[in-house]
C-alpha cells in the first residue's frame, strides 16, 4: 500500500506545486513523473534496507542468486527513478520501468502462492496486488507514451 500512497501523494503534491507557479510541474505528466520518481525510490531503497531477506525470499525458487536478482532490481528502481526526473529521458525511463514491473511481477506471484510475508504481514493477496501492478504500469506508461 506504500508505493500506490507514494504514487498518489507524490503526483497530487507536485501538482498542487505546479498549480502554485512551479514552472515544471505545470500539468499532470510532469506531476505523475514525479509521483512515480517518489514510487520507485521508496521501492527501490527497500532492496537494501531490512525488507532485503524478505524481497530475496520472494525470488521464485527457480532463478538463480536472488541476492544478486534483487540488487539489480533495486538499482534500477533507483536509476529510473532519478531519470523519470529528467525530461530527456523520462519517457525512455518510464519504459523501462513498465518492463521491470512487469518483469518482476513473478516474485509476487511467487511469494503469494509461497505465502510468504514482507515485514511479518501476509504478502498482498494475488489479486489485490494484480490490480496495483496494472495502476503502477498504467502510470509508467502514461509517461512513456505521453508527450
Amino acid at each position: 500500500m506504500a508505493p500506490l500512497i507514494a504514487l498518489l501523494a507524490g503526483t497530487a503534491t507536485a501538482r498542487i506545486a505546479g498549480l502554485l507557479g512551479v514552472h515544471a510541474l505545470d500539468g499532470w505528466h510532469p506531476a505523475l513523473r514525479v509521483g512515480l520518481a517518489l514510487m520507485f525510490l521508496l521501492t527501490g531503497a527497500a532492496h537494501f534496507t531490512s525488507r532485503r531477506a524478505d524481497l530475496i525470499a520472494m525470488v521464485p525458487p527457480a532463478l538463480p542468486r536472488p541476492g544478486l536478482l534483487v540488487t539489480l532490481t533495486g538499482v534500477l528502481e533507483f536509476v529510473g527513478a532519478l531519470a523519470l526526473l529528467v525530461p530527456a529521458t523520462a519517457r525512455g525511463a518510464a519504459a523501462g520501468l513498465a518492463l521491470l514491473m512487469l518483469a518482476m511481477f513473478s516474485a509476487n506471484v511467487s511469494a503469494a502462492r509461497r505465502r510468504l510475508t514482507l515485514a511479518g504481514r501476509p504478502v498482498t493477496p494475488l489479486a489485490a496486488r494484480t490490480a496495483l501492478q496494472v495502476v503502477f504500469v498504467a502510470a509508467a506508461l502514461a509517461i512513456a507514451l505521453g508527450g
